[in-house]
């Protein structure tokens, strides 16, 4: 409850409009609560009277009394939905917004799923909520204690013989809230792994095609269908008991009425009007409380869906700016490892990347060499500070880079990354990505550089052809090349390639390395390659093993004094170390 108790402050800016929509259930139950005296009047002294003026007269005040609780009822229901949409909108913007916010480290934690079952699902429980607190769960306890009330002024003794059944009453509401309300947490629980099976496949559609498993994920979609359907049918076998119960409970009340109250009509104490009127008070006492029942599943699923949007929200960003972080500007792009560790998780007793030191100086290429999980992904993340190092510093131009603002930082350094990530647009779109200001000129400029130019012209529309999601709809050497162009239309002073041509065949990658060479000139380059032909001309070659660095120099160095790179040439090339190319 207390993380539903946060969340009330998204409530805050829309109290006005909550405040009137409570007022005018107020009004709702005031006026619900007059039609049974009026039914007493009509009954006792129109019909019992043969009086058709007071039966006319009762009959049209209780139709413009029905008409105005109508018209009450839908300007409480336009200002209900109003707050719980907008409540909905805010909370969902400051989930996104947060979310944004997260560092890779972050993300590495908290999943696609989850973070979409929170931006949906989770929001959709706690709007629906609001809008049910605004329309029914006030109503509740106005209609319960008016009626009780009602009942007392207008015969105590019948009231507190009826008013015997509500502690029982209740007694069934709270032990079917207490049983109901882990059940319906579980299938919040269950619910999450399903959306998550579910992300998983409709996103991973074509590898479950490819290796023939559909029958494997039906057979894990329908289990934890199943699982979610038992769960519920623990909950509906709890209302198909309670619901008889409260209806038992209410004719019980209803014979009860009329046979104690029968009495005092023959002895003259209570007419039939009252008796009547006391029978809708008795139903208007047990709705409340069935109301109550039935909120008791959508109060137990919103607060489990408060506490996982609460946990998004309360998170911290691993990566943060400190209160004094400078502006990077203009820089010549010397980077500097000095004495580096990194670990992903700061518990792990061994670290990804141990006793780094590299040196890039301005201009420079650095290719960087090494076996899948040696670290080279890690080592080339710490310079745009998507992670933090864990040990020693990297700095740019002599500055920590954690002393640097990371809007700023990132804004000098182009990168390419080894997941190609492509959004649903046009190709000229996709590559204005980092900087939609630039002309067409700059674009083409930059398409032609990473040999995207070509193929970008074989489409029909060119450059306003269509990307599906996640670039499907090109192959993984086109979206390769439209990633580095949109890395080079950036003109960082720092570019970052990694591993950004393992999808392009040799011919076409030796036609990019020889556009970017010029341009590299510039700029302070890393190149993370899977080929040793790439990085044949780099100004420094860096051989990663195991999280550190094993041999470092040019190609013609480390082929003299390097065993590992040697072996890594001679694998590739398979020229028996003839080093002359």
């Amino acid at each position: 409850m207390s993380s539903l108790t946060k969340l009330l402050q998204y409530v805050k800016p829309y109290r006005r409009d909550a405040v009137l929509a409570m007022i005018l259930l107020a009004l709702v139950v005031v006026v619900d609560l007059s039609i049974p005296q009026f039914v007493q009047v009509l009954i006792d002294q129109g019909i019992a009277g043969k009086d058709m003026g007071v039966i006319l007269n009762t009959s049209i005040i209780m139709i413009g009394i029905s008409i105005l609780s109508a018209i009450l009822s839908i300007i409480n229901s336009v200002f209900s939905v109003r707050v719980s949409q907008s409540f909905g909108a805010d909370l969902r913007k400051a989930v996104y917004h947060k979310i944004q916010s997260f560092s890779f480290g972050n993300l590495d934690y908290y999943k696609t799923g989850k973070l979409l079952i929170r931006l949906t699902s989770d929001i959709n429980q706690l709007q629906t909520l609001v809008l049910l607190s605004l329309r029914m769960l006030i109503r509740a306890p106005l209609l319960l204690i008016g009626s009780i009330a009602l009942m007392l002024m207008m015969n105590q003794q019948l009231a507190f013989m009826m008013l015997l059944l509500l502690p029982l009453t209740l007694i069934f509401t709270i032990v079917f809230i207490r049983i109901a309300q882990p059940i319906f947490k579980r299938v919040q629980k269950k619910l999450e792994v399903l959306n998550q099976i579910l992300q998983e496949n409709l996103s991973g559609i074509r590898v479950v095609k490819v290796f023939v498993r559909r029958e494997h994920e039906n057979k894990r979609f329908n289990e934890a269908n199943i699982d979610i359907m038992q769960e519920s049918f623990k909950v509906a076998r709890l209302i198909s008991i309670l619901f008889p119960i409260m209806l038992l409970l209410m004719n019980l009340s209803t014979v009860g009425i009329i046979y104690f109250g029968g009495i005092q009509v023959s002895a003259g104490d209570l007419t039939i009007g009252e008796i009547i009127a006391f029978i809708n008070y008795i139903l208007s006492t047990m709705f409340p409380l069935l109301m109550l029942a039935m909120m008791a599943g959508q109060i137990s699923s919103s607060t489990v869906s408060a506490e996982r949007v609460m946990e998004i929200i309360d998170a911290s960003a691993q990566v943060q700016d400190k209160p004094d972080a400078q502006t990077l500007k203009d820089i010549k792009g010397r980077v500097v490892f000095k004495n580096v560790d990194f670990s992903y998780n700061t518990d792990s007793s061994k670290p990804v990347l141990q006793n780094i030191n590299l040196v890039a100086e301005p201009g420079q290429t650095v290719a960087i060499l090494g076996e899948t999980g040696s670290g080279k992904t890690s080592l080339i993340n710490l310079i745009p500070r998507f992670y933090d190092v864990t040990k020693g510093k990297v700095t740019i131009d002599d500055i920590d880079v954690r002393d640097i603002t990371q809007n700023s930082l990132r804004s000098q350094i182009g990168i390419s990354l080894q997941e190609i990530i492509l959004f649903s647009g046009t190709i000229r779109n996709n590559i204005k990505y980092g900087n939609p200001e630039a002309t067409q000129e700059a674009v083409i400029n930059a398409a032609k550089a990473a040999q995207a130019h070509e193929f970008i012209n074989s489409f029909p529309d060119g450059y306003d052809s269509i990307v599906g999601q996640r670039g499907v709809n090109l192959s993984g050497g086109q979206k390769q090349r439209i990633a580095i162009a949109r890395a080079l239309l950036l003109n960082p002073k720092i570019l970052i390639l990694d591993d950004s041509t393992s999808f392009i065949d040799v011919e076409t990658e030796a036609k990019i390395h020889e556009a970017l060479e010029e341009l590299m000139k510039t700029r302070t380059s890393f190149i993370v390659a899977q080929r040793v032909s790439t990085v044949l001309n780099a100004d420094k070659i860096v051989v990663i093993n195991g999280g550190k660095i094993v041999a470092e120099g040019t190609h013609h160095e480390l082929m003299e004094s390097s065993p590992i790179y040697q072996e890594i040439y001679n694998s590739q090339l398979g020229n028996g170390g003839n080093d002359d190319e």
